[in-house]
């Protein structure tokens, strides 16, 4: 029984896409977001609904304002080298 849920445990961590959010801990994007509770910034899930890639790319280089809110992102400079990698991410949360 034991060895079953063993080998279950494994078939289902090898199915599942590995979880991204590593980046956007990295650069306390989760200070500000969350996958369905709005903070101070709009929910991932709401990012990824309405954003491209380069859109994700061009709001850490310049930061964003008026687009989600009234809570203005300032640019995150060194988050852009990461910019491929965080935008992956969100957008794996449509």
């Amino acid at each position: 029984m034991k060895a079953r849920l063993i080998l279950l445990a494994a078939v289902l961590l090898a199915t599942q896409p590995a979880w991204s959010g590593d980046v956007l801990t990295k650069h306390k994007c989760n200070t500000c977001h969350d996958v369905q509770a709005k903070k101070s910034g709009p929910t991932w899930k709401e990012i990824a609904a309405r954003a491209k890639p380069a859109d994700i790319k061009t709001a850490l280089e310049k930061g964003v304002k008026g687009k989600y809110g009234k809570v203005a992102m300032p640019p995150q400079p060194k988050a852009v080298s990461d910019a491929d990698a965080i935008a992956k991410a969100i957008l794996a949360m449509k």
